[in-house]
């Protein structure tokens, strides 16, 4: 009887912890960018699902915006065409741009549905429907790589309206050039895009690690929380590199620019965004502009 006892504190206690949370981000913004093994794994999917869910009914106004470059490879793959990369971004000719977007369509389509069997309203999208996400083209290294942009505006009008009507905004990182043609954008860098352009309080990014790490090669080393300079730092000096290292960046540009807080997640973990979100230690790493910027009751990590 007493271990049921215990049973039962322990979880009312893990609710009191969270209450200081969920009363701060009542009414904010938050951008989920979901990807990575999180999308593959069914049991992993329903986790994140039922997280975002449980964001939008405690009072927030949770975004996703997703990925879904493994499942391009399969389809490309049925077609013969083999995947190449360029700085991590997909070479993207005529044809790879129309798989691009039916399978990323189809994966938008798949999320609206799970989020709709959580009892949320859901609306799935992608950054062409009302002149959301504008781009111009991305060479890296002055290589053209076809049809991949960076976004260079973003119009919230569609976002904002969603939200107000109490639809969870699901979103497909496929925007338009100066020519209104289909554009592949890097799901990284849509979600800091739509972050910013709305201000939002959080953008966590659903990843394949735990975080950062003083040594890669060693989960115990996690931070839990950077400042910029400090993150700054550890890409100057080597700690953060290779694909790692525009993902970082990525996160320091949405901090500098007027998101409060950015999160790099392991999206391998059940409830990763809960655990990061609604308790004291976290499981991930937090970038934040200054640890004078912590929430009050975050007091322990100054």
């Amino acid at each position: 009887m007493s271990s049921v006892m215990d049973e039962i504190t322990n979880k009312a206690e893990i609710l009191i912890e969270a209450l200081p949370y969920i009363r701060d981000f009542n009414g904010k913004k938050v951008v989920v960018k979901y990807g990575g093994s999180a999308m593959l794994d069914e049991k992993l999917q329903r986790s994140v699902i039922k997280d975002v869910a449980l964001l939008k009914l405690v009072g927030m106004h949770p975004i996703i915006v997703h990925g879904g470059g493994k499942e391009i490879n399969k389809w490309l793959g049925y077609m013969g065409k083999e995947s190449e990369f360029v700085d991590g971004l997909r070479v993207t000719d005529k044809d790879t741009m129309e798989v691009a977007e039916m399978v990323l369509n189809k994966v938008n389509k798949h999320l609206v549905q799970e989020m709709e069997k959580q009892g949320v309203k859901a609306a799935g999208v992608c950054g062409k429907d009302g002149g959301m996400l504008h781009c111009k083209k991305k060479m890296p290294n002055g290589r053209d790589i076809g049809y991949v942009g960076e976004v260079t505006s973003v119009n919230t009008e569609l976002i904002e309206t969603l939200i107000e009507n109490d639809f969870v905004p699901i979103i497909a990182p496929v925007g338009l050039n100066e020519h209104y043609h289909a554009i592949n954008i890097n799901a990284d860098e849509a979600a800091s895009a739509v972050a910013k352009a709305m201000h939002a309080e959080k953008l966590a990014y659903m990843t394949d690690i735990e975080g950062v790490c003083k040594d890669p090669d060693d989960p115990s080393t996690l931070i839990s929380v950077l400042s910029l300079e400090e993150a700054k730092q550890l890409i100057e000096d080597g700690t953060i590199g290779g694909g790692m290292i525009p993902k970082i960046k990525n996160c320091v540009e949405a901090v500098e620019q007027g998101v409060n807080r950015v999160h790099i997640l392991d999206g391998r973990r059940e409830h990763c965004l809960l655990l990061e979100f609604f308790t004291r230690k976290g499981i991930g790493t937090a970038i934040i502009d200054n640890k004078v910027n912590l929430y009050p009751h975050e007091n322990e990590y100054k």
